[in-house]
């Protein structure tokens, strides 16, 4: 671990701690604001929506002062692309420019029964705040928002850093257009430090730095067997049908123990951090009985080893099923894979897997539909130290290094994009938001506590270019 970072000179914790708390009614207000509006950027969703929450944004961020605040957006298709916020304020003569990423766009609310309340109307129940976007990631938006207010509340000067806010619009539909979005504004979004609000803490009280993000290879499978369906009794004996014959295919995807059996993919158990087995079980619901896939730490399983999950499946209905053998079946792939590793060798790596595996000669189609880079943070940098230090003051104790079983494909984007440019994944969540979720809520506590944490960040980035010179002209 890195030697821990101290200020050079002090800077004024319970100040900012009180700046925030007497922020937090109009932090909140904004942020309700924000989740009543359904912005979703998938196609069968309504555009107009996206643009309003868009709008909205633009909005919030011209309240908290930011300069140069534009709905921005790049060709997608034959459309002219989701809707971007950006937001920027010039740094002084020798300060760095730090980014602040956040996405306005959320997921669909599923179905309303699940709710227990109306999922575009925030409501707070216990300490929480629920609704859909109300942690993911429209608190991540206000977070950067209370953050910018605190900081500049204590530099009568202003801040000397430059600040460029980046709202991004389409972040739960895949960023499809987010590389060409970068080269198109290259220049306007470069900066030193890049701080993404998109991640969860350990759990309530707990702060984390996510250090680590999987990559993904997202796939889809065809098998084959017949040209067209046959009578089952007629014909059904000599030749099995694709269910069957997929489900022997998909089966050779794991080993005995329920580890990824492909091989190729790299694994690693680089984890300090202790998981329980109790607490994953209750993290993930996992029914009483089931037992855990795969080897070594549950750390290790969830963020620095492969996992190869069959998320969708096409096969005849139930309910239409007549007795004839299916000719074809489809199955969705969703390689997550370690920390390190190329996404198109990974690709390769399950192409030749479910192409050598195809039982019985069945013909099999392969057909690579996405696939993202891993992550890891430089946790040795001066900006990685000062977030620690940033989250720890806020809470009250030291902050854990954390992963993401998940990917952040954007990420890569980013590294390649902006190679010197410190990254630092930071969030709002905890292990009950439930996001994507019915039910999504945010911990109106820990969301304080970030506010604060970003905001002591802020101030140290400034202090630390005040006294040492700048990270880049």
């Amino acid at each position: 671990m890195s030697e821990p970072w101290t200020p050079t000179v002090p800077l004024p914790v319970d100040s900012v701690r009180a700046a925030v708390r007497g922020d937090l009614p109009r932090i909140l207000e904004q942020l309700v604001d924000l989740v009543a509006i359904p912005g979703i950027a998938w196609d069968s969703f309504d555009p107009a929506q996206l643009e309003c929450s868009a709008e909205a944004v633009a909005g919030v961020l011209e309240d908290a002062g930011l300069d140069e605040v534009e709905i921005l957006r790049v060709p997608l298709g034959d459309g002219p692309g989701h809707p971007a916020v950006v937001a920027h304020r010039r740094p002084a003569p020798g300060h760095p420019t730090v980014l602040l990423y956040a996405h306005h766009d959320v997921q669909p609310p599923g179905r309303p029964e699940l709710w227990d309340s109306e999922p575009f109307t925030a409501e707070e129940r216990d300490g929480r705040l629920y609704g859909r976007g109300a942690a993911d990631d429209k608190a991540g938006i206000m977070a950067h928002v209370g953050a910018l207010r605190a900081a500049a509340a204590h530099r009568e000067e202003g801040l000397g850093l430059g600040v460029t806010v980046f709202v991004e619009g389409e972040e739960e539909a895949g960023s499809p257009s987010f590389r060409d979005f970068l080269e198109a504004h290259r220049d306007r979004l470069a900066a030193d430090v890049i701080v993404i609000a998109d991640s969860s803490n350990w759990e309530v009280g707990v702060p984390a730095l996510t250090t680590s993000l999987r990559g993904m290879v997202g796939a889809v499978v065809e098998l084959s067997v017949l040209e067209h369906a046959v009578h089952s009794g007629m014909y059904g004996g000599p030749v099995l049908d694709a269910p069957t014959l997929l489900a022997r295919l998909i089966a050779t995807l794991h080993d005995d123990d329920g580890a990824v059996a492909v091989e190729g993919l790299l694994a690693e158990d680089r984890t300090d951090l202790v998981y329980e087995e109790e607490r994953f079980r209750a993290d993930a619901a996992v029914k009483d009985g089931v037992r855990l896939a795969g080897r070594g730490s549950i750390a290790s399983r969830l963020w620095t080893r492969p996992a190869l999950s069959v998320t969708g499946m096409d096969v005849t209905p139930v309910d239409v099923a007549a007795n004839t053998i299916a000719p074809s079946a489809r199955a969705k792939l969703s390689l997550r894979t370690a920390p390190g590793q190329d996404p198109a060798e990974a690709a390769e790596a399950l192409r030749r897997h479910v192409e050598t595996h195809a039982p019985f000669g069945a013909h099999v189609r392969f057909e690579l539909e996405e696939t993202g880079r891993s992550f890891r943070t430089d946790m040795s940098s001066e900006a990685a130290r000062i977030a620690r230090w940033a989250l720890g003051e806020s809470w009250g104790r030291p902050a854990v290094e954390t992963g993401i079983g998940g990917s952040i494909p954007f990420t890569g984007d980013l590294t390649e994009v902006y190679p010197d440019a410190a990254i630092l994944i930071t969030g709002v969540e905890d292990p009950d938001t439930r996001a994507h979720s019915a039910n999504e809520s945010l911990h109106l506590g820990e969301f304080e506590r970030a506010v604060v944490a970003e905001a002591l960040m802020l101030l140290a980035l400034d202090d630390t270019a005040r006294h040492t010179g700048p990270a880049r002209e």
